[in-house]
């Protein structure tokens, strides 16, 4: 894990010239140090918000430094809000180039307490994972066809998701939160291999709790006197995390943990521990499989050419090579089970 100093966040600037960036969210906070980032450096930006007031002010503050931008009203868990906000950055610049699903939400509603109308259970709300984890997913799935549009290649193409060192820690009293944060971290990682291939980055921001109004009032007064992730950090991390000319950091975490620099975790690092261990299981159960598959193929011939009974040994003969070739996966497999079931009794 490597980290990346302040003076080097901006170092790919000279990229996003003249390119677009579509951010949801960005009235205020991190989205709206990011929008002003990206504009400083002559990106168009197209922001999607609720507060249209406050993205108003955004745009005109980017207009009044010479750059350019607009912004429209939109609900994230709305698709077809989404989809305007896409069309509107197509019609009016013709591209898009960078996108960054910020908009978020902290926990609303309490999980642990269960509500009762007239004696019967009430069901919880579940605003904080429609807006965080579907409202997100809205935005990649849009993003992932927008910037293929007029694409070339060389061209500086990203999606930028906002995860949180609740991706990867359990948060008291936030269960919705942080189950949308470590979804989004996993929906990173599902989209990154077909991406790369696409040409286009993907990442996923995972900033500590930041002085933004997204942070409840009472966390603050938990986090006292505990130093708070500066949010221009943020925004930088998500600067450099969309910009990096090395397709090689595609598909790595950037982490701000507290208030010191931004590190980068490379997707090779996910499988360290436990997941190694998970990822060689997954890998094993998968060359069964495939080795099952390959056999099906045949069996299913011979029966469309010779029938049953020479299929029928074909079974028996296939099934014991695949056992055998697969011997020390499966012997893996039924060991761990037997591990489980002895610490399990």
């Amino acid at each position: 894990m490597s980290h990346i100093p302040d003076d080097k966040l901006f170092s790919h600037s000279e990229r996003v010239r003249g390119k677009v960036v579509v951010i949801t969210g960005a009235a205020n906070g991190i989205g709206k140090e990011t929008a002003l980032r990206f504009a400083s450096y002559g990106a168009k930006v197209v922001i999607g918000d609720l507060d249209i007031a406050g993205a108003t002010k955004v745009i005109a503050e980017i207009e009044k430094a010479g750059g350019s931008g607009l912004c429209i009203k939109c609900n994230v868990t709305k698709f077809e809000e989404q989809v305007e906000l896409f069309e509107l950055a197509m019609k009016k610049y013709g591209s898009v180039d960078v996108v960054i699903p910020n908009a978020g939400v902290s926990e609303l509603g309490t999980f642990q307490s269960l509500q009762f109308k007239d004696g019967k259970p009430v069901k919880p709300t579940m605003a904080t994972l429609e807006v965080n984890l579907i409202g997100v997913m809205y935005t990649a799935h849009l993003a992932v066809h927008y910037l293929q549009l007029h694409q070339k290649e060389g061209d500086l193409k990203s999606l930028i998701l906002i995860g949180s060192v609740a991706s990867w820690l359990g948060i008291p009293k936030g269960e919705m939160y942080t189950a949308s944060k470590h979804a989004v971290l996993g929906v990173m990682r599902a989209l990154h291999p077909i991406m790369e291939v696409k040409g286009i980055r993907v990442g996923c921001i995972h900033p500590f709790f930041a002085d933004t109004a997204i942070v409840p009032l009472p966390v603050k007064l938990f986090l006292a006197g505990i130093p708070l992730t500066p949010v221009t950090r943020v925004a930088g991390a998500i600067f450099y995390a969309a910009t990096d000319a090395d397709m090689a950091t595609s598909g790595s975490a950037w982490l701000l943990v507290d208030d010191g620099p931004v590190f980068m975790c490379p997707k090779e690092e996910f499988k360290m521990g436990v997941y190694k261990m998970i990822d060689d299981r997954a890998n094993a159960g998968l060359a069964v499989l495939n080795g099952a598959k390959a056999w099906f193929a045949i069996f299913r011939d011979v029966w469309r050419i010779t029938g049953q009974p020479i299929l029928l040994v074909g079974l028996t003969a296939g099934l014991a090579k695949v056992t055998w070739d697969n011997k020390q996966a499966i012997e893996g497999v039924v060991r761990d089970l037997l591990q489980t079931t002895i610490g399990l009794a």
